[in-house]
């Protein structure tokens, strides 16, 4: 069976979690290079391009609405559970089967230690990264800024440290959430990111508290204003170029100020038994699946 999570240009730290949580859960030969058989766990992957002729295991993965829902009753697909409420009404399965976002089970795995000295930190959604200009900002605020696209076990080691993480990252949010470190969700510049927020709130009873985010400079205050990004040669020039100069500093000075601001909200938190409920249901999920796997097994047989 093969790992699938989406990777872009540039590592993004909700998707390469994958590459390390699952040894703690799965046999050691559970995964191989044979495409016939996918297994989706952390991510909003439930997409409609999967072909029919693959068979496609789901652990916890998310619908993202960023494609038509796939057809799960076409006999190639098997859930275990999904990520919340809203990808199980969009995917027309049992609610039991919302139990949580994948993530949750870095409970049950070996953490790296908390890092020191963090205090606030910050995660931008790693579309931001390439358009925004955050660790300036974060630098200027005082503020630890978070790269999605780094280390994941220093992110998770900085993660455990903080005193609260303000996050425009969907998985900035779960793994504070289930490492117990107080977060404070900001909304999405991009709309298209904003469902699978919801569908992971809902699943854990936390009523979800939006903040907006302000804009790291010109370019991402446009595609803030206009739904768009900053693609054009004329407009990148403007934006980005000699005549945006001082608009990017006051626009960048002016973000660093609200960020220091946003770190006085009251930060979010699920409940001790909701998250302790979650977890112990997506183990018993997936404990259930591998003893049926166990007992279809063919059993081998020698010739005396």
């Amino acid at each position: 069976m093969k790992l699938y999570f989406y990777r872009a240009k540039a590592p993004n730290f909700g998707d390469e979690l994958n590459l390390t949580m699952w040894q703690h859960f799965l046999p050691p030969d559970f995964f191989d290079d044979n495409e016939t058989e996918m297994f989706l766990g952390i991510g909003s992957i439930l997409f409609d391009r999967f072909p029919q002729t693959v068979r496609k295991l789901v652990v916890g993965s998310g619908y993202g609405a960023y494609t038509p829902p796939p057809n799960i009753k076409d006999g190639s697909w098997e859930i275990l559970f999904v990520r919340g409420p809203r990808t199980a009404e969009a995917l027309g399965i049992d609610p039991k089967l919302a139990i949580a976002d994948a993530a949750i089970l870095l409970r049950e795995t070996p953490l790296p230690a908390p890092k020191d000295g963090v205090g606030v930190a910050f995660m931008p959604h790693f579309d931001s990264i390439e358009r925004g200009n955050w660790a300036e900002v974060c630098d200027l605020a005082g503020v630890t800024f978070l790269d999605p696209t780094g280390d994941v076990d220093d992110l998770i080691a900085t993660i455990r440290g903080a005193r609260v993480v303000i996050t425009e990252a969907m998985h900035g949010a779960i793994v504070s959430d289930a490492l117990r470190t107080p977060w404070i969700g900001m909304r999405p510049i991009a709309a298209a990111h904003r469902f699978k927020w919801n569908d992971w709130a809902e699943a854990l009873g936390i009523e979800l508290r939006h903040n907006t985010l302000p804009a790291s400079n010109l370019r991402e205050a446009w595609a803030g204003l206009t739904g768009l990004d900053a693609r054009g040669q004329r407009t990148r020039v403007l934006l980005d170029g000699p005549l945006g100069k001082p608009g990017n500093w006051a626009v960048k000075h002016r973000a660093a100020r609200q960020l220091q601001a946003l770190a006085e909200v009251e930060p979010q938190l699920s409940g001790d038994a909701e998250i302790e409920r979650a977890t112990e249901r997506a183990q018993e999920a997936i404990a259930a699946y591998l003893k049926k796997q166990a007992k279809a097994r063919p059993v081998s047989t020698k010739s005396v």
